[in-house]
């Protein structure tokens, strides 16, 4: 079989080859690289990262290719990004950085001649009455479906995750046991690829910064200053700067530049349980064809290891979801992700409205 291997220079993609390689197969390992090299604030850490993957294709024999898709990207997953939050909506770039970028792009150019693309995502695929369909991790703190959950058909049947069925502790220690150079290489964190690069800064880089009120919700009382309400959503614990929290916000009115906080953990305001998602997308089928009201799923809308149970209801605008709990920080653009009721298979996602 002939065996794409998107590498990313840390231990989860390097275990990936150690693990095809000990299966017998000879993978071909690409590295793509979206961070702009003469820009300070958008450069990757990919001089590093590359080093790293050299080093992994050296060990076991492997080519490396580095693709350069950073147009690509800039051109779709950041002005995605930029158009929702301006809409004072919570984007995921994540989501739309594997289906567009990773399984769209590098698929169309690179990956068409490979019967096989692996990644170091936790996740696993399972087949049923010759379907595949996309299925959750072993390991449920570190399952990432709800990253992948926009991704199609023919991109899932092609995928492979090698460590979807290993704990994150027994992936280090392979790593480890066989020497690889990314062992203790800690785990990026912020946008898709651009690990290093903190939220905030790449809003601010694309819509500067517009002071406004934070006002308090219940009294109409001004109680701070925010830099742009693109800074914020629905939820948000940290970051607001005001004494005698905790505070969280409920809402915003873009059109006023004001945030709405609203004090205390067990505030009302910022609880909810049920909303609205258009343009559902279904990744292998829609197992609701023919449903009658309620259906039993479960659900998450945020990255947590826990899955939230709840019913699902088609509309004329699309899904309703009822959740079985009170939610804490519905965000509005955000992507609610829906699982079959044993949290097994990962039927799609829709946009949160």
């Amino acid at each position: 079989m002939n065996i794409a291997t998107l590498l990313s220079g840390g231990v989860d993609s390097s275990v990936v080859v150690h693990v095809l390689k000990e299966a017998g197969f000879n993978p071909t390992l690409f590295y793509i690289k979206i961070g702009m090299d003469d820009d300070e604030l958008l450069h990757c850490t990919s001089e590093e990262d590359i080093e790293m993957a050299s080093l992994i294709a050296r060990k076991y024999g492997c080519k490396l290719e580095v693709i350069d898709l950073h147009k690509d990207y800039w051109d779709n997953v950041v002005s995605y990004t930029i158009d929702k939050v301006k809409l004072g909506l919570t984007p995921n770039p994540d989501v739309m950085c594997n289906k567009l970028i990773k399984f769209g792009v590098f698929e169309q150019r690179v990956g068409k001649d490979f019967d096989k693309t692996a990644t170091g995502h936790y996740a696993t695929t399972t087949e049923l009455d010759g379907k595949v369909y996309l299925s959750t991790a072993k390991d449920p703190i570190k399952d990432q479906t709800d990253f992948l959950a926009q991704i199609n058909s023919l991109q899932v049947s092609k995928l492979m995750f090698p460590v979807g069925n290993l704990m994150k502790n027994e992936v280090r220690a392979i790593a480890e046991r066989v020497g690889l150079p990314s062992a203790k290489r800690q785990d990026s964190q912020g946008i898709c690829f651009l690990g290093k690069v903190n939220y905030n800064d790449f809003i601010r880089r694309y819509l500067g910064e517009n002071e406004g009120p934070i006002v308090e919700l219940e009294t109409g009382k001004v109680m701070g200053k925010h830099k742009g309400y693109w800074f914020h959503t629905s939820g948000q614990r940290k970051g607001l700067g005001l004494s005698g929290g905790p505070w969280y916000v409920i809402k915003k009115d873009i059109d006023a530049n004001i945030v709405y906080a609203s004090k205390g953990f067990d505030a009302e305001a910022q609880y909810g349980n049920e909303f609205t998602m258009c343009n559902f997308h279904f990744i292998t089928d829609n197992p609701w064809e023919s449903m009658d009201g309620e259906v039993e799923i479960s659900f998450k809308i945020r990255h947590t290891p826990e899955f939230t149970k709840g019913k699902i209801i088609k509309t004329m605008n699309g899904y309703h979801l009822l959740s079985n709990e009170k939610l804490q920080g519905i965000a509005p653009g955000q992507f609610g992700v829906v699982y079959d009721s044993l949290s097994k298979i990962c039927i799609g996602s829709g946009e949160i409205i």
